[in-house]
């Protein structure tokens, strides 16, 4: 058995989330100890894990109050916790698809201030940069 702080901890989830979402029904099999101390077994870190991914891919807190509330009515819902599954994986796979963009101008970026550093130039992306240089253009004028 686990404590909240032993939960968190496993799942890299802070104690107040863990917390949280045990307030709001997302652990329906947790138990208490004679202290009134939660409790966690390994069938309910898994339900951690559920949780964890479904806000991770921005799944809201009723939504999920929804599908925790389809499972414990059993195999009558599966087709409808299918969808939601599959709409789930199909929104994970929209934000990873921007991560990778994301880590792409990252990049380049990466790369660009390198070779400023290591060849010792401006940065003619820097706007203040281009403010000093049209400064220096009016003058000549």
């Amino acid at each position: 058995m686990y404590t909240i702080k032993e939960v968190g901890k496993l799942m890299h989830v802070s104690e107040h989330t863990i917390r949280f979402w045990a307030k709001n029904g997302f652990f329906p099999f947790i138990k208490r100890s004679d202290k009134n101390v939660r409790l966690f077994d390994d069938e309910d870190l898994e339900w951690v894990k559920l949780v964890k991914c479904l806000r991770s891919a921005g799944v809201n807190h009723n939504e999920i109050k929804n599908y925790i509330k389809m499972c414990l009515e059993g195999d009558g819902t599966v087709e409808e916790r299918f969808l939601i599954i599959k709409k789930t994986k199909e929104n994970v796979k929209a934000q990873l698809q921007e991560l990778q963009e994301q880590l792409k101008l990252l990049d380049h970026k990466e790369k660009y201030y390198e070779n400023l550093i290591s060849h010792h130039l401006q940065d003619n992306w820097n706007p203040t940069n281009k403010v000093k240089i049209n400064e220096k253009e009016l003058e000549n004028i």
